[in-house]
């Protein structure tokens, strides 16, 4: 059971808890928080809400979320474009829309069920029933390079590599504004947002995080940026990006509210990896293009230049 306190604004005032309750927590559905605040999981001041309740916005709301049901994880056949495969590791260039594992709200058609249904019983068995061969993971609207372990013992050996940052994750993305310099590093910690739990926010008690980020091409209004984790945190790139006052293009949760034409969610795609082979110890480098609606939307700011 994990128990949350939240803190809805002023603005907040008016609505009904259970669809405040629905936008604030992740993973959660308005029927489910309607089910949470008819267990009498969500309280005030110690006494249970009920589903129609209206916040002032002055309320300090305590929620005792139950402990995730198990889920049979089951193979399902999804197309995979696999970059690179043996028999210890598998990468793939994940499209967009593509969930990585299940989740509540998401309990199958993900990159698991379809890495389940290719490789059968050879994924690593570390990171549980939910997330096998899992090593790290990409935005369900980010796509790009992804790599699971087929056994404990390349999951072990990627796991440090990701500890000890040898495990290289570059990415593109293109961002709004004009980035005064050719080259930086954003190193600010990130945990999660005080009041909005879907999302991530740079923190002081948030977990270290570093991007190093460096611009590719400049067009009035926009950069087109290439960046290198250091670290992992959940939503790092977009975060850190949004800090600096550059959110990407199309992030509709850390940007510009409004969907942008021709685009699924933000303009981010992991673009390449760099690690040393588990068994081999040998270095392996992967690339992969840019999806065409990537190509597409730098098209039109290379129009703008003109």
């Amino acid at each position: 059971m994990e128990l949350l306190t939240l803190q809805p604004n002023k603005e907040d005032a008016g609505q009904r808890v259970d669809a405040w309750l629905a936008a604030n927590l992740e993973d959660v559905t308005r029927s489910a928080a309607q089910r949470l605040l008819e267990e009498g999981r969500v309280t005030c001041g110690g006494k249970p809400l009920a589903k129609n309740y209206k916040l002032n916005g002055a309320e300090t709301l305590e929620v005792s979320l139950p402990d995730p049901e198990p889920v049979d994880v089951v193979p399902q056949d999804i197309p995979l474009d696999v970059v690179y495969e043996d028999s210890d590791v598998i990468v793939v260039n994940k499209p967009k829309g593509l969930v990585v594992h299940p989740a509540p709200g998401h309990p199958d058609g993900t990159l698991v069920n379809a890495l389940l249904h290719h490789c059968g019983d050879s994924l690593s068995g570390i990171g549980g029933e939910l997330r096998p061969g899992i090593v790290h993971r990409i935005d369900r609207d980010t796509s790009g390079l992804i790599i699971a372990a087929k056994n404990d013992f390349a999951h072990q050996k990627l796991a440090a590599q990701l500890q000890d940052h040898t495990l290289a994750r570059i990415y593109r993305c293109i961002v709004t504004g004009n980035l005064r310099e050719d080259a930086g590093t954003v190193n600010a910690p990130i945990g999660r947002h005080p009041v909005d739990r879907k999302k991530m926010a740079v923190v002081a008690n948030g977990r270290p995080a570093v991007t190093h980020w460096t611009v590719l091409e400049r067009f009035p209004g926009f950069t087109y940026v290439e960046c290198r984790l250091e670290t992992g945190r959940t939503h790092q790139i977009r975060v850190h990006m949004a800090h600096i006052g550059h959110p990407i293009l199309g992030d509709t949760v850390y940007g510009n509210k409004k969907p942008v034409p021709g685009l699924q969610g933000q303009c981010l795609h992991a673009v390449g990896l760099r690690f040393h082979h588990p068994r081999t110890g040998e270095m392996v480098e992967l690339f992969c293009g840019l999806p065409e609606e990537f190509q597409t939307q730098l098209q039109k700011c290379r129009a703008r230049g003109k």
